[in-house]
């Protein structure tokens, strides 16, 4: 059966993206308004519609070469240009220390998109496909924005400080444009017997989510700061493992227990008895039984035991 698909039907990724697109913008409007909270929540909805209009696309055969580009438009001003304001308005630095590192950001997400659209036509290895060239934009977006949420919450500190700010933001800048790998979200999959937990965390999470909206927040950014070692650990372990590519992840996993078991150790000489107190390991010298030798002295040896062997005496030189 043929399935017909209506355009209004496949106009409905774009149209997410356009309202993304608005809740980006909103966020700026909202901070020069002084209304933060707000400003991070219109930040917030954009990542989660940022998060939908792909698989939605991709469900309802729906992707387009011009969705792509509207998608990128719209992750640039919702997650570069926005915080970038925020935060710049935030701290209200007149030096201009402030703008400069507000425009590094925003720089830095751009490159960041422009370097994710010239790798869609590269062909990567299977696991590649499980793991973001460095941090993505969303979440970008929204880990530079972690000095206004610990000001919001707790007060000022030491976390609202000008070095701490900046070095914050233009850490998170060059976490956007490095080569580190990061998971993605689209390639985990929840098996069958951890579909009841997951639901239950999820619960818990929008209470957390509702009655501290930003602590909520905060800790979901730093636990998704964390995982970057687990990550570069994982695709390292992948690289070097082609036999764990496309399989399930628990032939994954008995894989890594199999290769973690045949690890093979460096032989220790052992010596019964007192006789270990005699023997010593220098670089000079070769270990043999009980005795030591120079190096020297055991090449000798060893030519002379080999010339006995064949009933052949060494003529001196």
């Amino acid at each position: 059966m043929v399935r017909v698909m209506t355009p209004s039907v496949r106009l409905l990724p774009n149209a997410i993206t356009v309202l993304a697109l608005c809740a980006g913008l909103s966020a700026a409007q909202f901070a020069l308004n002084r209304q933060f909270v707000l400003a991070i929540g219109a930040i917030g909805v954009a990542a989660v519609l940022d998060s939908l209009d792909g698989r939605i696309a991709r469900l309802l055969d729906a992707t387009s070469k011009m969705g792509a580009e509207l998608d990128s438009l719209s992750d640039a001003i919702s997650f570069g240009v926005s915080p970038a304001l925020v935060l710049y308005i935030w701290f209200g630095d007149t030096s201009g220390i402030g703008w400069i590192v507000s425009l590094t950001f925003a720089v830095c997400i751009v490159l960041r998109l422009a370097r994710f659209n010239t790798l869609l036509d590269v062909e990567k290895p299977p696991y590649a496909k499980e793991f973001f060239v460095g941090v993505p934009a969303p979440a970008g977006g929204l880990c530079a924005l972690m000095p206004v949420i610990l000001t919001l919450e707790f007060g000022e500190g030491w976390w609202s400080s000008a070095p701490v700010v900046y070095v914050w933001t233009v850490a998170i800048a060059l976490l956007l444009i490095s080569r580190l790998p990061t998971l993605s979200l689209k390639s985990v999959k929840v098996p069958a017997k951890a579909a009841a937990p997951l639901l239950v965390g999820v619960g818990l999470a929008a209470a957390a989510i509702i009655q501290y909206p930003l602590i909520a927040l905060a800790v979901a950014l730093l636990l998704y700061l964390a995982h970057i070692p687990y990550a570069v650990r994982r695709y390292q372990w992948l690289a070097n493992h082609p036999e764990a590519w496309g399989v399930p992840l628990r032939e994954r996993r008995a894989i890594r227990r199999s290769t973690s078991r045949l690890r093979l150790r460096r032989p220790r000489i052992r010596v019964a008895g007192n006789q270990r107190l005699g023997v010593r390991r220098t670089p000079d010298h070769v270990v043999r039984g009980v005795r030591t030798y120079p190096a020297a002295e055991s090449q000798d040896r060893s030519r002379r035991r080999s010339w006995r062997r064949i009933g052949l005496r060494q003529r001196n030189r």
